[in-house]
């Protein structure tokens, strides 16, 4: 540990620093915080970052900005917590929102199309290494491949709502939790953590601030205004969001392109494209869902207000309530991160993420791959199977090029989308 903690003002500093430079998902933003504020300030010590990072794995929400959350408690209580928060996502939600408007107007000319393309085909292999990142971590043992077959099959098959998945892979992890390997603490605790803030006041004002612009928008707009339907669903989303962006996006195209019909799944693959190419969380895709989708049912509002709100009502819904999460845990880090139960969740949880985000590889391919798809069933069970006759070749090319880009060459993230695109461009060309 250093010697005398640091300023308000040399914190804020840093945040600003990771919310500016935090490419590369959850995995770059935490060795990113690691080497900022443990190898080179040491304002924390290892062991209690890992225990940070383990009570922040155990909460829905982005693990990467919620650890940054709790550092910012750690160091200055609530004001630090919420500014290392807000910095740690201001910039990139700020980008996502000037693409997504970009997007919505200028999404259709030929051009776009074929640049986008070329990074649907990126995302497939982005997913792919997703899978099989968190493969490594969580299926060590039998039962955790189990599960994760058990996911990919409820969600594939039968059309699991994403919350039972979670739901039920908690449970039984918990009660599993010695056969899927979670363990007890890693001996005592080395840190003293201060005393946090009234869990009561937490959840009086974090609950007031979360919800209180949805139930605003309900009473001007009507319970049935698109601004209200992505709200709500939104801010469910919120609770039931383990396993991080790719997980998420796999209930958000289970629901809002099959169900609500806000977007179509090309245009799912863009925005997380775009979110994989700006700082800051990959769950900020949802800023850009809340954009498009407010967007085409503006009324009574111009439709770039509309988006504009849509996005803005997305942030807050997604972000408020990891603030809450955080502050409500934050002191005591020490004993929840001792418990093997709650252990046992996360990795059934995590196992069962493995096949969540498995199905959304599947469904980023077919629908990168073909251009229509047709329901087809077998008693119970209902897939959705490529039109043959709808193939692209185009596509073929440039998911090949991904995947050599990010498994042989090792190219980094920005550089392999930024050349997919190029290809996709060139493709197009007369």
């Amino acid at each position: 540990m250093s010697d005398a903690p640091p300023t308000f003002a040399e914190a804020r500093r840093v945040w600003w620093q990771i919310g500016l430079t935090g490419f590369g998902g959850p995995a770059g933003q935490i060795a990113l915080l690691h080497r900022l504020v443990v190898e080179e300030r040491r304002w924390i010590d290892e062991r209690a970052f890992l225990r940070g990072l383990n009570f922040c794995m155990l909460l829905p929400g982005p693990e990467a900005q919620q650890l940054a959350t709790w550092i910012g408690w750690r160091l200055h209580g609530v004001r630090g917590a919420l500014t290392a928060g807000t910095l740690f996502v201001l910039p990139g939600a700020l980008l996502i929102l000037a693409l997504a408007a970009a997007y919505a107007e200028f999404g259709t000319r030929p051009q776009v199309a074929a640049a986008f393309l070329g990074i649907k085909a990126a995302v497939i292999a982005l997913v792919l290494e997703a899978v099989l990142r968190v493969g490594r971590r969580a299926l060590k043992r039998s039962l955790a491949w189990g599960f994760a077959a058990a996911a990919l099959f409820a969600i594939g098959a039968f059309a699991v709502p994403f919350p039972l998945v979670v739901l039920g892979a908690g449970i039984g992890g918990a009660l599993l939790a010695g056969p899927l390997g979670a363990h007890d603490g890693d001996g005592a605790p080395t840190v003293v953590l201060p005393p946090g803030p009234s869990p009561l006041r937490v959840l009086a004002v974090g609950l007031t601030l979360w919800l209180a612009p949805l139930f605003a928008l309900a009473v001007l707009l009507g319970r049935d205004h698109r601004l209200v339907e992505v709200g709500g669903f939104l801010s469910a989303l919120a609770v039931v969001t383990f396993g991080g962006a790719y997980t998420v996006l796999a209930w958000v195209a289970q629901a809002g392109v099959a169900t609500f019909g806000w977007l179509t799944p090309g245009e799912m693959l863009d925005g997380l494209g775009l979110a994989e190419t700006t700082p800051g969380p990959l769950i900020l895709v949802l800023e850009f869902v809340g954009y498009l989708a407010a967007y085409r049912a503006p009324a009574p509002f111009e439709p770039w207000l509309a988006g504009t709100l849509g996005a803005l009502l997305a942030v807050w819904v997604t972000f408020v309530p990891c603030f809450v999460w955080v502050l409500l845990g934050a002191a005591h880090v020490e004993r929840l991160a001792a418990r093997p139960r709650l252990g046992g969740a996360l990795a059934g949880i995590t196992a069962a993420a493995v096949g969540v985000i498995a199905h959304l590889g599947l469904w980023s391919a077919l629908a990168t791959l073909f251009a229509s798809r047709a329901p087809t069933t077998w008693g119970p069970i209902t897939v959705e199977l490529p039109v043959l006759a709808s193939f692209d070749g185009r596509a073929v090319v440039l998911t090949v090029l991904a995947l050599t880009l990010t498994f042989v060459l090792r190219w980094g993230v920005l550089a392999m989308l930024g050349a997919a695109a190029a290809a996709g461009l060139a493709l197009a060309l007369p």
